[in-house]
Parts: C-alpha cells; sequence; structure tokens
C-alpha cells in the first residue's frame, strides 16, 4: 500500500513540504521566544527606571517634610519684615541627578507615570530658577515686604514639590512592573446579592 499523498506529490516533495512546515513552526517558536524576551526585559527596564525614580523622589519629599518647609518659611518670612536687611542664604539645589541621567528612558515609563514625575521635575526645575532670582535680589532696593513675598512664593512652590512628590509616588507604586494595578472596587453592603 503506498502512502496517501504519493499520488499527489512525489517523496522528495512530501520531505520537502514536511521540511518546510518544521523551518516554519521553527521561526514561529523562535519569533515567539524573542517577544517574550524582549517584554521579560522592557519590564525589567521599566522596574530599574521607577525605582531609581522613586528613590531620588522619595529622598528629596522626606527632606522636605523633616524641615518642615512651611514652618520654617513663614519664620524666615517673618524676620525679612522684621530685621532691616536680613535676608537668608539660599542653597543650590540639585534634586533631579537620577532623572537627568535617565531622561532618554523616560519613554519606557507607563503613560501613567510620566506625567506626574515630569511634572515634579518641572516643578523642582522652577524651584531652581527661583533660588537664582533670589540669589540676584537687592533687598535694599525692592524692600522687604516684597522679598519677603518672593520667599514666601519660593517656599509655596517648595511645598508645591511636596505634594507633586507624593502623586509621582502614588503613581510609580502602582505602575511599578509597566501595568497598572487595578484600583480594588469598594463594596456596597447595601447591595447584598440581590443588588448584583
Amino acid at each position: 500500500m503506498n502512502p496517501p499523498l504519493d499520488q499527489i506529490l512525489s517523496p522528495q516533495a512530501q520531505q520537502a513540504v514536511i521540511a518546510g512546515l518544521f523551518v516554519a513552526l521553527g521561526w514561529l517558536v523562535i519569533a515567539w521566544q524573542s517577544r517574550r524576551r524582549d517584554a521579560m526585559l522592557r519590564a525589567e527596564r521599566v522596574r530599574d527606571v521607577q525605582r531609581a525614580l522613586f528613590a531620588e523622589i522619595r529622598a528629596y519629599l522626606a527632606v522636605l517634610q523633616r524641615d518642615d518647609v512651611g514652618h520654617y518659611g513663614a519664620m524666615i518670612s517673618e524676620r525679612i519684615l522684621s530685621e532691616p536687611g536680613y535676608f537668608p542664604v539660599i542653597p543650590t539645589e540639585r534634586n533631579d541627578a537620577i532623572f537627568r541621567a535617565i531622561v532618554g528612558d523616560i519613554h519606557v515609563l507607563p503613560r501613567d507615570t510620566v506625567d506626574p514625575v515630569v511634572l515634579y521635575y518641572s516643578q523642582l526645575n522652577a524651584i531652581v530658577a527661583m533660588i537664582d532670582d533670589l540669589r540676584a535680589l537687592d533687598v535694599q532696593k525692592i524692600g522687604p515686604e516684597r522679598a519677603a513675598a518672593m520667599y514666601r512664593d519660593y517656599i509655596s512652590m517648595k511645598v508645591e514639590a511636596a505634594e507633586m512628590a507624593q502623586t509621582a509616588l502614588v503613581s510609580i507604586r502602582n505602575n511599578m512592573d509597566g501595568r497598572q494595578k487595578r484600583r480594588r472596587s469598594v463594596s456596597n453592603p447595601a447591595a447584598g446579592r440581590s443588588g448584583r
């Protein structure tokens, strides 16, 4: 008895078809494995970038909270108004070293994380610009009232940066693996089984 395909294809053609099927199947398996490996590497890169940003943001937030910036700013503002010629020395701030190092990879972050992170770092840039303005300030020329108002603006920017930092940290935490965690729905006990 002859194999059923012998009437349609020669044995050599059958071997070629079978070999071609194995080659095609091999390509599909390799492509699937490559996509899977790439997805795992991308997820790992997202986690690494987010962990680094999380650490940097959390460190600055801890400093702002430790220093109780709002209270401190109010005290300094009072001193500017009450002590003639007084204006504090304002140190240079650079709290974005990690962000600057990975800004080229910011595209790997989930969209829900990018927005709050970029807003936070934009606020830090605005604070740096304000520090430059405050350092060039001549209190004798503009008067203590205006100098105190500018200093209060600077402090309010730092308080706002703390709020933005908290938002960015929550966003990073919710997207740590590159996929947004689903929020658990709050059940309504009044609905009971019949409410479904």
